[in-house]
């Protein structure tokens, strides 16, 4: 079992930054490639960034690009979220997830409870 937690999120206004933080527990950390999703009310979860078990490759989702980065420091079991440029549809609840695959088409087993980022206009 792999336990994570969020913290970071919060309310924001447009154009301005927040860091998202996810600590992981349990198990291995460098065994698990790592990713954030994002729920908006009313709409399906849906994927924001991955970064492989080594922190060498990263995936970001088209709406984010150039203004979110992901990393990680295995030290720390610990994967970040850097957001920047904030707009208002970025505003949702955002999770971490743990998976052994890497990819676009990866299963992810292990998940947090969320921490939510609300951007205002």
């Amino acid at each position: 079992q792999v336990q994570l937690a969020e913290s970071g999120g919060g309310l924001v206004q447009a154009g301005g930054s927040v860091r998202l933080s996810c600590v992981a527990s349990g198990r291995t950390f460098s065994d698990y490639n790592m990713a954030w999703f994002r729920q908006a009310p009313g709409k399906e979860r849906e994927f924001v960034s991955t970064i492989s078990w080594s922190g060498a490759r990263t995936l970001y989702a088209d709406s984010v690009k150039g203004r979110f980065t992901i990393s990680r420091d295995n030290t720390k079991n610990t994967v970040n979220l850097q957001m920047n440029v904030l707009k208002p549809e970025d505003t949702a609840v955002y999770y971490c997830a743990a998976s052994q695959d890497y990819g676009l088409a990866a299963l992810y087993l292990y998940w947090g409870q969320g921490t939510q980022v609300t951007v205002s206009s």
